[in-house]
């Protein structure tokens, strides 16, 4: 049996994160090195999707780095993490839980935080240039794992037809 959050919004937004983390965790699990740190996509001019280990990288990065955009918007001071690239699965796996409990930490920080907001005079300017409330910036933060945990089992398909 599923057990939710029951504080509202918030929980739906941290239930729907875990669910897609724990899609991309399923996803990963019986990765070997070789498959990991294997170049899949020649062609791309993006350094972070050249691979499984550049793409689960760049997740993990980008994880903080939607806490910490709302965080700065807070006023906080806080400077977004090295890019720190991992060397197994199991470390991807223990990088992605940590960055999932820093995600939960900034709603225990701040319990009554305000997810939207309707002025954009008032939403946040993220460093790459749009314009979000803390809501869209963490379905954006959801979205963000779908969609490169379908890359890696795009990826998946093509290591084993090599």
């Amino acid at each position: 049996m599923t057990m939710y959050r029951d504080n509202g919004a918030i929980g739906a937004l941290l239930d729907e994160y875990e669910k897609a983390m724990a899609e991309l965790l399923i996803c990963i699990t019986d990765l070997s090195y070789d498959h990991l740190i294997t170049i899949v996509d020649n062609e791309t001019k993006d350094p972070d999707c050249k691979s499984i280990q550049t793409i689960l990288t760049h997740v993990i990065r980008a994880g903080y780095g939607y806490v910490i955009e709302i965080r700065k918007h807070l006023g906080e001071q806080i400077d977004y993490p090295k890019n720190e690239t991992l060397n197994s699965i199991e470390e991807y796996q223990n990088g992605l839980n940590k960055m999932f409990k820093y995600n939960e930490q900034l709603f225990e920080d701040y319990p009554k935080i305000k997810l939207e907001e309707y002025n954009s005079n008032k939403k946040m300017i993220v460093k790459w240039g749009q314009l979000y409330d803390v809501e869209q910036l963490l379905e954006h933060a959801i979205v963000h794992i779908l969609r490169h945990r379908r890359q890696i089992e795009r990826f998946i398909i093509q290591l084993k037809n090599l």
